[in-house]
C-alpha cells in the first residue's frame, strides 16, 4: 500500500496536515499538492465539524520547497496553474489555518506557508525566497502574500538578496505570527488550537472574509464593507453569553 504524502491526523475540531516526504525534506511535487487538494476539498465539505487546519511537515523541517528535479524534468500538471489553485484553496478556507514551520522552509515552502493565517515558527526555523538563486519568478502566489504580511520593502530585500531568516528574524520582521524554543513548539500549537477552538466558527468564517475582501481597499470602502455587508450575530451568540451570564453568576454565588 502507497504511503499517504500528506497524512491527515484530526485532535479534536483541529485537522493536522502533514507533509510526509522526510526522505526528501518534504519537498513539494505535484503528487504532494493533489493530495493536499484532495484533503482541503474535504475540509471544505466537513463545515463547522473542523475548527482550525495545521499544516506542519515530518521529519527534519517543513520543507525544502519546490522539487527542482520535477522543475528539471517537467511537470504533468492536472490542470494550469494547479499548484497556485491548491494554495489558494487553503489560504482561502473559512476558518483559521495556522502553519507550523521547523527547519526549512525555502522559496515554494514559503509561498505555501504564506496561506497560513498564523504562522508558528521554532527557532530551528529558516526562511528564505531563493528563486532570484535559480533565475525564477514567483507563480504560487509570493509576491503578493509576502509584502502583505512584511511590508513590500521588506519583501524587495528578501528577493532580491535571497538571504536565509531565523524564526527570530522572521517574528521580528513580522513573517512569522511567533516564534518559540522547539521544545515549546507542541505545547504552543495545543494551547493556540484551544484559544481558536474555543471561539465561535461562525465568526471565525465571517471575520476572514471579511479581511479578505477589504484587503487593500481605501479605508472609507472597508469601513463600508464591515458596516454594511458584514454579517452579524451568529447562530450561537445567545447560547456563549448565557453560558458565560450563568458562570459569572455562579462565581459570584
Amino acid at each position: 500500500m502507497t504511503q499517504p504524502l500528506v497524512r491527515r491526523t484530526d485532535i479534536g475540531r483541529a485537522a493536522i496536515l502533514t507533509i510526509d516526504r522526510p526522505d526528501k525534506l518534504n519537498a513539494l511535487n505535484v503528487p504532494v499538492f493533489e493530495e493536499l487538494n484532495a484533503h482541503v476539498k474535504r475540509i471544505r465539505e466537513q463545515g463547522d465539524a473542523v475548527g482550525v487546519v495545521v499544516l506542519r511537515g515530518a521529519g527534519k523541517c517543513f520543507s525544502a520547497g519546490h522539487d527542482l528535479s520535477d522543475i528539471a524534468t517537467g511537470e504533468a500538471l492536472p490542470e494550469p496553474s494547479f499548484q497556485a489553485k491548491v494554495i489558494e484553496r487553503l489560504a482561502n478556507l473559512p476558518l483559521p489555518v495556522i502553519t507550523v514551520v521547523h527547519g526549512h522552509c525555502y522559496t515554494g515552502a514559503l509561498e505555501l506557508a504564506l496561506a497560513g493565517d498564523i504562522i508558528l515558527a521554532a527557532e530551528s526555523a529558516k526562511f528564505a525566497d531563493t528563486h532570484a538563486r535559480w533565475a525564477l519568478t514567483p507563480v504560487w502566489g509570493l509576491s503578493q502574500r509576502l509584502p502583505r504580511r512584511v511590508g513590500t520593502y521588506k519583501a524587495r530585500e528578501l528577493m532580491f538578496t535571497c538571504r536565509t531568516l531565523t524564526g527570530r528574524q522572521a517574528e521580528a520582521i513580522g513573517l512569522a505570527n511567533q516564534c518559540v524554543p522547539d521544545a515549546e513548539l507542541e505545547s504552543t500549537l495545543t494551547r493556540l488550537i484551544d484559544d481558536i477552538c474555543a471561539n465561535s466558527s461562525f465568526s471565525h468564517a465571517a471575520n476572514k472574509r471579511l479581511l479578505l475582501e477589504s484587503d487593500g481597499l481605501p479605508i472609507g470602502d472597508g469601513l463600508a464593507r464591515e458596516i454594511y455587508r458584514g454579517e452579524g450575530r451568529g447562530p450561537d451568540m445567545k447560547e456563549r453569553i448565557a453560558a458565560f451570564t450563568n458562570k459569572t453568576a455562579r462565581k459570584q454565588a
